[in-house]
């Protein structure tokens, strides 16, 4: 994967798009061969590593003590963001989370903690994001928020790679799509995956 880009993933119900992404960012080993990022073995240990790379990969990597908010401030604090308050108060305001900016993540509805989840990735720089269906209990509109939002960081030189069965969503982000079945991965364009989820 290029800097820049964004690849999609699709395949169906147990393919192992999750798997996929889990080996991307570490929490696997890979089967075969070397699962590499900046010329290095990925090593979900490494500082530089987890500095480079966010992922949402569930809902429940929270700190069950910290509130919404706390979580995002000090995820952005750990990774140097500048006006951390701001940046924290910008993301709750993007994702509709500002009125339950307080409550413990126990405390909030299914979609809400979805939401949360992914501004804990957006509120920290990262070169890499791994996101296993990102727009999962999003509304509509949430969902295009989403995907441009991604598609800025990719313009900026971030690279996205996630798992996806919305077709408006995988339209709206990918460079290219990686279909996952069969125990095989082969490359199509977004387009020819796009019909495809349409159809099935």
């Amino acid at each position: 994967m290029l800097p820049g880009t964004a690849v999609g993933l699709v395949g169906p119900n147990g393919a192992g798009k999750s798997t996929v992404l889990q080996t991307m960012v570490g929490l696997l080993p890979p089967l075969a061969g070397t699962v590499t990022f900046a010329g290095q073995p990925v090593d979900e240990r490494s500082a530089d590593f987890r500095r480079a790379v966010a992922g949402v990969l569930d809902d429940d990597a929270f700190f069950p003590s910290l509130t919404g908010a706390e979580h995002l401030l000090l995820t952005a604090r750990a990774h140097g963001v500048t006006d951390a308050e701001q940046v924290v108060a910008d993301e709750l305001a993007a994702f509709g989370l500002t009125e339950r900016a307080g409550a413990l993540p126990s405390a909030l509805s299914s979609g809400q903690r979805r939401r949360l989840a992914l501004a804990g990735a957006l509120v920290r720089p990262a070169r890499l994001l791994v996101l296993d269906e990102p727009e999962r209990r999003l509304d509509t509109a949430m969902r295009r928020t989403l995907a441009d939002r991604l598609a800025a960081l990719v313009a900026a030189g971030a690279t996205v790679l996630f798992a996806s069965h919305d077709p408006a969503f995988l339209g709206t982000l990918a460079d290219a799509v990686l279909v996952v079945a069969d125990d095989e991965c082969r490359l199509v364009e977004p387009a020819d995956a796009v019909a495809d989820l349409r159809e099935g």
